[in-house]
């Protein structure tokens, strides 16, 4: 991740961009997330795609997601490698017996 993380900084930076404020990516977060339910639910729910709305795909909406939790972990001066390795770490302690 922490390949990814510069890239996009290195990027805003070239572009003289700032991150968005939190609360603003997290309702980008949201967004994206709600689309990738709609999908998921078009794809395996109840709920079927109507023949006149836009194709998506599953892999560029996880993407999306993706992107816009790097664009708050850089806002944040988080590393998601130490941050994704503390939750598996927690996680496999955690669940060791559960399954």
């Amino acid at each position: 991740m922490k390949k990814y993380q510069k890239e996009l900084d290195e990027w805003f930076k070239k572009n003289n961009w700032q991150y968005w404020q939190p609360l603003s990516i997290l309702a980008r977060l949201v967004e994206e997330c709600g689309e990738l339910a709609r999908l998921i639910n078009h794809l395996y729910g109840e709920k079927k795609k109507k023949s006149k709305e836009k194709r998506q795909e599953l892999e560029e909406e996880i993407g999306d997601i993706i992107y816009t939790l790097i664009c708050l972990a850089n806002s944040q001066n988080i590393d998601l490698d130490r941050s994704i390795r503390k939750s598996f770490k927690k996680v496999i302690k955690r669940d060791k017996n559960r399954y």
